[in-house]
């Protein structure tokens, strides 16, 4: 069950500010001055004077009357227009400009800071924080506290604001019980597993027959199966790494073993090794050999969160079903230092002893937070959303702290710039996800609850999970916002090497070297390289809250931070050894890799939130897509399939092309508004130059007369009060809605891939262009339906249905840009 903690910028959230029309401002009769009936007599000389003064008066009065006679009620163009209007045309309370573009941008970049960071590390992960806990929930209470102080929001009483009604729940499981014991030929056990991980004092916070599958890939589990191994009723043990870990069970699974133990390898870790004369954790940066990776078993590329409410949301009385993502067979995951013992009574390389396995669980149905706040933008229909998950195995210093820890520093950012009079051009949403290790629960969930009010108004989501484990930077997301996520990271210092920029990490090694590393795993790092675009950016698969986003609502999605390379001190994932002590002497001392990541998607928000366009690029995107049929098609040669996939490739040159013209109307579009709004400014320069000689001619008039003197008048304050209420001239109307037309358009490219019917097997997920590898979880795979229909089905006929559905999406998608 998801409860949901939200808080808002200001209590204007719900009050429909986008249907506000345009007013009079009664206030503004004030400046007529109220004719003098009676005034003292004066000499011929000031009569004479007074005259003068009276008919220039006259004139100037005359001016600012039909100037306020201009101003009306404006009630066929609210909504966005109003929105759009205000955020371009408004200024500044106070005495300044409205802070906005880059000088919003450089005033936030100039708030993250490590000493923040730190602090704020060391409270997410001081202490465990598994979702449904206790522990969890006090982070959520932090987390909301933390909103609350920087974006100034009131809170009215001492409660917490904690909404259960339509809410989300969600199934959990944790380990009661568990063994692992090798038994002799009389039954016994001759050898017991230690199963809890060995700290010291240096960190504080710190009965079948065995089968070995390797990495427990497809492909591992059928070289075996070709060999002639039997797996009904055995025991498998697969080490991490290759594909998601609930795949390896699926796989055993559908092979009939009765348990799956999964442990984490050191020929994995690189060449920070003990046999490269790397000590362990915690007294080097080789790997603890307790150290343990726990981790959710759901079979994700099926279909990720609550396993009991597949499609729907999971409220506290939903009707649940035995969903076909969860296993039916037992798993656990081992260290090292047991599975080397395990290996070491291994027969013919993959036969092994008699052993076994208890491992009780208790399931049950808990609560889980979300916690949420909100800025208001000047135009509401439209939202850009930013989060980050919470929920720990343990304490996660770098899975999510590290994550948690850079959106804080968001937060801070987005404080400042409220509290020097910035708001945002579009709505942002700031999200706390809660339950995203037991199978992105929070998120799913959520989602699939305000599924419509997603669709309407969701414009993207800015992904953060790690921030930092290791010394490379890896950028994914959805190639419509390549281009941002590189142009963004040019503008960010290198963490730790001034004369570079954060882009630049992505090529960043790591530092420690040695002589002896796996080929295997060297070959799998590489692969994982070159699967970056023509930009440097991945493609998202699954494994983190985009997910709900991309794969189910086509809302465009990144993700970042900096990963753990094969020479970097060893990250030790969902582990006890994954604490603030490793984080704050291996993982990122000085935490300069979390202040940039918070830089750089505070950066993404800014733009995505702020620019009158937004910057989308559809043509890199329709350029990438005739990649991934080039892939398609290298498949099909190389497995002899004829399917002939030129209608498809003439259906994404259709969209090039009307992409490009887009990229015309864009400029256009952009171009037309600021040319007015540039006239506009300049008109309103002289207009308020014309008043304020008004404003002196009137208290001259009033001195001659023997009345007070004039106060100064605020420039500021008048400029604030006079321009946001005056008719809109038709043609800025016209370049409004121009822009409003081509962001539109843009929306819709990323939503135009969502198929209703969803990809075979795995309807949950709805993008034809892009999805979770069947087979691999984690990893994306591009046209999925083609692709797997040739890999996996060996069937040309459906791999032709599934280009047809996609072409059938594209040349839809081309007339709706071409509108």
């Amino acid at each position: 069950m998801v409860k949901k903690m939200k808080s808002s910028h200001n209590r204007d959230l719900v009050s429909g500010m986008d249907e506000k029309s345009f007013y009079v401002d009664d206030k503004s009769a004030q400046s007529i001055p109220v004719p003098v009936t009676h005034r003292p007599a004066v000499t011929s000389s000031r009569k004479k004077w007074g005259r003068r003064l009276a008919l220039l008066l006259a004139f100037l009065c005359t001016v600012h009357f039909v100037s306020d006679f201009k101003r009306t009620r404006h009630n066929g163009h609210g909504g966005q227009n109003y929105g759009i209007l205000s955020a371009l045309t408004r200024h500044a309370s106070k005495k300044g400009s409205v802070l906005r573009g880059k000088e919003a941008e450089q005033l936030f970049l100039s708030v993250p800071d490590t000493d923040s960071a730190i602090a704020a590390s060391r409270v997410y992960a001081g202490r465990p924080h598994m979702a449904g806990t206790a522990g969890d929930f006090d982070t959520a209470k932090y987390f909301l506290a933390h909103l609350q102080e920087e974006l100034q929001i009131n809170r009215s009483s001492s409660d917490v604001p904690l909404y259960s009604a339509g809410s989300r729940e969600s199934r959990e499981a944790t380990p009661l019980d568990r063994s692992l014991e090798i038994l002799g030929d009389d039954g016994n056990p001759i050898w017991s597993a230690e199963l809890e991980e060995v700290a010291d004092g240096t960190d504080p916070y710190a009965f079948k027959k065995m089968i070995y599958a390797h990495y427990g890939r497809q492909k591992d589990f059928d070289a075996l199966v070709e060999a002639g191994v039997n797996f009904s009723g055995k025991i498998v043990l697969t080490r991490y790494g290759g594909v998601f870990r609930g795949l390896k069970i699926k796989r055993a699974q559908e092979l009939g073993a009765a348990a799956v133990l999964i442990y984490s390898d050191p020929r994995d870790d690189g060449t920070v090794t003990v046999e490269n004369g790397y000590v362990p954790y915690p007294h080097g940066p080789a790997r603890n050999p307790t150290s343990v990776q726990r981790g959710s078993v759901q079979f994700l590329s099926l279909y990720p969160g609550d396993p009991s409410t597949p499609g729907y949301p999971s409220y506290e009385n939903s009707t649940r079903v035995e969903g076909g993502s969860k296993p039916t067979i037992p798993s656990l995951p081992i260290s090292w230092v047991n599975a080397e013992v395990l290996l070491k009574h291994l027969e013919d390389g993959h036969e092994g002893p008699t052993i076994r396995l208890v491992n009780n669980v208790d399931e049950k149905v808990t609560p889980i937070w979300n916690v949420m706040g909100v800025i208001p933008g000047h135009v509401k229909s439209e939202v850009v959303v930013i989060g980050a998950h919470r929920d720990a195995w343990v304490t996660g210093a770098s899975d999510p702290s590290s994550g948690t820890v850079s959106l804080s520093e968001v937060i801070r950012g987005f404080g400042v710039l409220l509290k020097k009079g910035w708001r945002p051009l579009r709505t942002i949403l700031i999200t706390s996800w809660d339950g995203e290790e037991f199978g992105l629960v929070g998120s799913t969930e959520w989602g699939e609850d305000f599924s419509e009010w997603i669709k309407d108004h969701v414009v993207a989501y800015v992904n953060m999970d790690t921030s930092a484990s290791g010394s490379r930077l890896k950028a994914a997301g959805s190639p419509l916002l390549a281009h941002l996520l590189r142009e963004t990271a040019e503008q960010i210092p290198h963490p730790t090497s001034e004369e570079r920029s954060l882009w630049d990490a992505r090529g960043d090694p790591g530092t420690l070297f040695g002589e002896h590393m796996n080929a295997e795993i060297a070959a799998m790092h590489e692969d994982d390289l070159l699967a970056a675009d023509s930009i440097g950016v991945s493609p998202l698969g699954s494994g983190s809250d985009y997910t709900i986003f991309l794969q189910y609502h086509g809302v465009p999605s990144t993700d970042g931070g900096f990963t753990s390379t094969l020479h970097d001190p060893v990250y030790h994932y969902h582990s006890i050894f994954d604490s603030q002590y490793w984080q704050e002497l291996y993982g990122d001392p000085g935490f300069s890799r979390h202040v940039a990541i918070a830089k750089h998607t505070g950066l993404q928000v800014l733009r995505l939130s702020g620019d009158i366009i937004l910057p989308f690029n559809t043509t890199h995107y329709s350029v990438e897509l005739e990649s991934y049929l080039d892939k398609v098609v290298s498949i099909a040669a190389a497995g002899s399939y004829d399917v002939d996939l030129s209608p498809l490739r003439g259906s994404l040159h259709a969209l090039q092309s009307a992409s490009l013209e887009l990229d015309c109307a864009k400029t256009k579009a952009e171009r037309k508004l600021r040319k007015i709004l540039k006239q506009l400014k300049k008109k309103h320069a002289i207009r308020h130059k014309i008043r304020r000689k008004v404003h002196k001619a009137i208290c001259k008039l009033k001195k001659v007369f023997g009345k007070h003197k004039c106060e100064p008048k605020d420039k500021h304050k008048d400029t604030e009060r006079e321009r946001p209420h005056r008719q809109p001239s038709q043609h800025l109307l016209d370049a409004i809605q121009r822009v409003q037309s081509v962001n539109k358009r843009l929306i819709a490219f990323e939503r135009s891939f969502i198929s209703k019917d969803g990809i075979k097997d795995r309807e949950w997920y709805k993008h034809l262009g892009v999805a979770p590898g069947k087979w691999s979880g984690y990893g994306a795979t591009t046209f999925p339906g083609i692709t797997e229909a040739l890999t996996m089905d060996k069937n040309a006929t459906a791999a032709a249905y599934e280009a047809e559905r996609l072409k059938v999406l594209i040349d839809d998608l081309v007339e709706t840009l071409r509108l």
